[in-house]
């Protein structure tokens, strides 16, 4: 069994690395900290050139034809390069609004009482278990047609902007992502939002393991969001490690003191597990194995982040460098779409039907690539 990334995956992570380093440089990231998380448009509209927002989209519907393994891959750059703005939202509306797929529609997403991100620059809203909110909108089933199994639907035009006349700003950690919050309660005006209307392959087919459940758009975003976990541990190791070696203290690097290199060992220690657990779950859409894949990713976010600045010398808290904003992004992120104790829920009763799911990805008996993805 080759659990290895082929070429064409390796491929395709560093080709959207060089293009964030292009598009999306050091400069742009403290150029948006100063827009107070203002989405660029054109960067936007760059990214849906590119094809990540229609990456698994159907060639005959205008998308990739990729599956969510390599949609993995791509969050997972993003995650490194801090990259903002409601990604998750919009690639799973590819298909589901007009513009998503392309980058010319900014969407976001309200789940629960979650906050919502960039609700002020929306052209719409996905709104996710909706009508257990009382939320009105357009639902969609598991084929891409108006129902109920799939519990998300599409708030815009007049319900959109009635939605967020009912929201309130509220402080975010995190200063590239503006938050929004609507009262409890609280219902956009009756008018009927414009209707939209997926392809039927926009829904990947209901296996075994990945049936078609009204929490499917939730664990995707789960995963993808744990996924641009794993990116910013991996990248908060590498920072760590390189000022290890670069900063000096009594005439030798700090990386040389065995305080310094337990810390780094444990970053690392921390993200490849996290890095198996987010690959395998790409590979099986399993819920409890995106539960297990986001609890391990934003453990090592957040932890990640915190040995980061402890061994840059806590000087990120003064803005003299990115970790801090690494550190805010994984808070924001670990409270997002499957917090850590609904994973543990999500675990604990996946303890209770052993006989019934098997424990472990390798039950499949298929190769990664055979499956269409990586890790």
């Amino acid at each position: 069994m080759d659990f290895q990334l082929s070429d064409d995956q390796r491929a395709l992570r560093s080709g959207m690395r060089d293009l964030l380093g292009a598009v999306f440089d050091r400069d742009r990231l403290r150029a948006a900290v100063e827009r107070e998380g203002a989405l660029d448009r054109s960067l936007w509209r760059e990214l849906g050139a590119a094809g990540f927002f229609a990456l698994r989209l159907p060639e005959e519907a205008g998308g990739v034809g990729l599956g969510l393994p390599e949609a993995v891959l791509l969050f997972e750059e993003a995650g490194r390069a801090l990259l903002p703005g409601p990604l998750v939202a919009t690639h799973l509306s590819a298909g589901l609004v007009k513009g998503a797929a392309e980058g010319e529609a900014v969407v976001t997403a309200v789940a629960a009482d979650l906050p919502v991100a960039h609700l002020a620059e929306a052209d719409a809203v996905l709104v996710v278990d909706g009508r257990a909110s009382g939320l009105p909108g357009e639902a969609w089933g598991p084929e891409g047609l108006p129902g109920e199994a799939e519990g998300a639907e599409v708030l815009s035009g007049e319900a959109l902007r009635a939605f967020v006349a009912a929201a309130r700003p509220v402080r975010s950690t995190d200063p590239l992502t503006p938050l929004h919050r609507a009262p409890a309660g609280a219902k956009p005006a009756p008018a009927a939002p414009e209707r939209t209307r997926a392809t039927a392959e926009r829904a990947p087919a209901a296996t075994e393991r990945a049936p078609a459940h009204a929490g499917r758009f939730r664990f995707e975003a789960a995963l993808l969001t744990a996924a641009e976990q794993l990116g910013s541990a991996a990248r908060t190791t590498e920072a760590a490690v390189q000022h290890a070696g670069d900063r000096e203290q009594f005439g030798s690097p700090i990386g040389s003191f065995q305080a310094v290199k337990h810390l780094c060992a444990d970053m690392l220690a921390r993200t490849e597990p996290a890095r198996a657990a987010v690959y395998a779950a790409a590979v099986t859409g399993d819920p409890v194995e995106i539960a297990a894949a986001k609890l391990l990713a934003d453990e090592a976010a957040v932890r990640n982040a915190r040995d980061c600045l402890q061994i840059h010398g806590g000087m990120g808290f003064t803005w003299e460098a990115d970790v801090h904003l690494h550190l805010k992004r994984a808070w924001l992120r670990a409270a997002s779409w499957l917090t850590g104790a609904g994973a543990e829920e999500l675990l604990a009763a996946g303890l209770g039907t052993a006989g019934r799911l098997p424990r472990s990805s390798a039950a499949y008996g298929r190769p990664v690539r055979e499956a269409g993805g990586g890790g």
